[in-house]
């Protein structure tokens, strides 16, 4: 990774959107301060698009496509995507699977949580998995104190036997049946709702991260940047972004819009 200074003033100015993660990317201690989502306006304003691509849930992701300063937001580690109309006030809403089939797992989920709070010590539900959708969260260190990168990994086990993908964020261990990523459902939203075609144009749009569910857009996306908490991860990321700013959370978004904005 290089310096976020390095990134070209040339290829700045030639960008039409940012994608980014929300926690510990624009939130810092869990919220999200002035300067992320005074820097989330400014990019707005430039007529940049802005589209958050997150691990969060459904519940979460309808208020913040309504109430956020953003385009679109990708939840779930790219089970849907959620676009709200101003001018028409309409959530158009998008998921990768039925509704019959999101219900199905549902349950399939639940039972797979269970063993994993009862095999790892320490772990739990997420406090958000009452909203989610399609998939299941375990929490390793937003509610509970931080379990032990041992611990961790047992829970990414348990996951992939019983037949999920699993990904670790920031503070959870997510897990869905399927093979779909952050990535696969940012290329749907684009080309559905914006009439891109991400693998023509990746040069003109970033995205800011800091951990490994992230992997999937820092290796597509040429001038991908982590904020410096990813530094953390060490080993577990598969995929590096090209830029890093010196910046933790949300001062490191901060920093990446400021970069971006200078140059236009």
């Amino acid at each position: 990774m290089r310096p976020l200074v390095e990134f070209p003033a040339e290829a700045r100015r030639a960008l039409s959107g940012v994608f980014c993660d929300i926690d510990d990317t624009l939130t810092t201690d869990g919220r999200v301060g002035a300067e992320a989502y005074a820097a989330m306006e400014r990019l707005q304003r430039a007529q940049l698009l802005v589209i958050a691509v997150t691990g969060r849930p459904a519940g979460w992701c309808d208020a913040l496509a309504r109430m956020w300063p953003i385009d679109a937001i990708v939840g779930e580690n790219g089970a849907f995507y959620f676009r709200y109309d101003r001018a028409r006030r309409r959530m158009l809403r998008h998921f990768i699977d039925s509704a019959q089939a999101r219900a199905r797992n549902r349950e399939r989920l639940a039972a797979i949580g269970e063993e994993i709070v009862r095999a790892v010590p320490g772990a739990a539900l997420s406090a958000d998995q009452p909203y989610r959708e399609t998939d299941l969260a375990i929490d390793f260190c937003e509610d509970v104190p931080r379990l032990a990168e041992a611990a961790v990994d047992r829970i990414v086990a348990i996951m992939r036997e019983r037949g999920l993908t699993a990904k670790v964020s920031s503070i959870h261990v997510n897990g869905w049946f399927g093979a779909y990523d952050k990535l696969a459902m940012t290329r749907i939203l684009m080309r559905e709702c914006h009439g891109v075609d991400l693998d023509a144009e990746r040069n003109r749009y970033v995205f800011v991260g800091d951990s490994p569910n992230d992997a999937p857009m820092f290796a597509y996306f040429p001038n991908a940047i982590g904020v410096a908490n990813i530094h953390d991860f060490g080993s577990r990321l598969e995929s590096m972004p090209a830029y890093v700013a010196s910046g933790r959370c949300g001062q490191g978004f901060r920093e990446a819009a400021d970069c971006i904005l200078a140059a236009r």
